[in-house]
């Protein structure tokens, strides 16, 4: 079953923003994925997107030539690779990256350690792509609200 969180409960419905869920999956695989090569898929290729598995090395690799193909046959253009963090912040419950301890202190959140670890991956990617400066950091106050974390 897809997770998808309450803070974009405004589009998942029809899909026309790229899902938290996606997002992670496409820095996991290393592919980048424009807004609007996005809308140029079918509702149906986006579900799939989303349902579609990128875990395991040849889950990621599958999801990376899937997303490689659709974007190929949506744009006439390759897909821009990006490069794969070895070590994702999202996946190190042990340390609480300080771009997110800054974003949340701007709104009078201390995040610890404990909340932290207590977050799942997906939730921890979440916080660290809403606290990317340049970012429409609107969702990060309500992630932070679902989350529990105030």
């Amino acid at each position: 079953m897809a997770d998808f969180f309450e803070f974009e409960a405004d589009f998942v419905d029809s899909l026309r923003c790229i899902p938290m869920q996606v997002r992670c999956k496409l820095d996991t695989c290393g592919i980048k994925l424009k807004l609007s090569d996005w809308n140029k898929m079918t509702t149906a290729e986006r579900q799939a997107l989303v349902e579609l598995p990128c875990t395991t090395e040849i889950e990621i690799q599958s999801y990376r030539e899937h997303i490689q193909q659709l974007i190929l046959e949506r744009t006439g253009i390759p897909a821009t690779k990006l490069p794969i963090e070895p070590h994702p912040a999202w996946l190190d419950s042990a340390i609480v990256p300080a771009s997110i301890q800054e974003k949340a202190q701007e709104i009078g959140v201390t995040l610890t350690q404990q909340d932290w670890t207590g977050l799942t991956p997906l939730q921890r990617f979440a916080l660290i792509k809403l606290s990317r400066p340049g970012h429409e950091n609107q969702n990060f106050n309500r992630a932070i609200a679902e989350f529990h974390l105030f």
